[in-house]
């Protein structure tokens, strides 16, 4: 069996084509610190704003108390050809009131199970980007790419 040759990508678009892979994968894996023990788990974003990703929570949910202890989390995006994209960052609660309204009013979803936007359960993180790798299958090869 021949080894597969990834498709060339110009340097100058693999920024292009990280974003595209960003804003295509419907359900990333976030991984978070749970002690010594990693946990990884499919996370569904509620906003995208380039690399910074929001994620809505639920205050009872195990990994609200392991980013408590320890915000620095990764989310990994792989898409059907398993292209990915690594977001290393800080998680951060999101407290400003115009960014929280307008993911409320864009998500049926957290409207149907929430019912208010001050639900007291209701937590929405800030995934602060401190680096994001993309990597073509086969390539075997990050490229970082450059925070704006």
């Amino acid at each position: 069996m021949p080894k597969p040759t990834p498709k060339s990508i110009a340097p100058a678009e693999i920024p292009v084509v990280a974003r595209m892979l960003v804003a295509n994968v419907k359900f990333p894996m976030l991984a978070t610190i749970e002690g010594t023990q990693p946990r990884l788990r499919p996370v569904s974003p509620v906003h995208t704003d380039g690399f910074t990703i929001y994620i809505g929570n639920l205050k009872s949910y195990d990994k609200t108390a392991q980013i408590d202890n320890n915000p620095k989390v990764e989310l990994c995006y792989l898409d059907e050809h398993h292209n990915q994209v690594r977001i290393t960052g800080m998680a951060i609660i999101e407290k400003n009131r115009k960014i929280l309204e307008d993911i409320w009013k864009s998500n049926q979803l957290l409207q149907l199970y929430l019912g208010s936007l001050d639900n007291p359960e209701l937590i929405v993180y800030r995934i602060e980007p401190i680096s994001v790798r993309f990597m073509q299958e086969w390539a075997l090869k990050y490229h970082e790419i450059p925070l704006e």
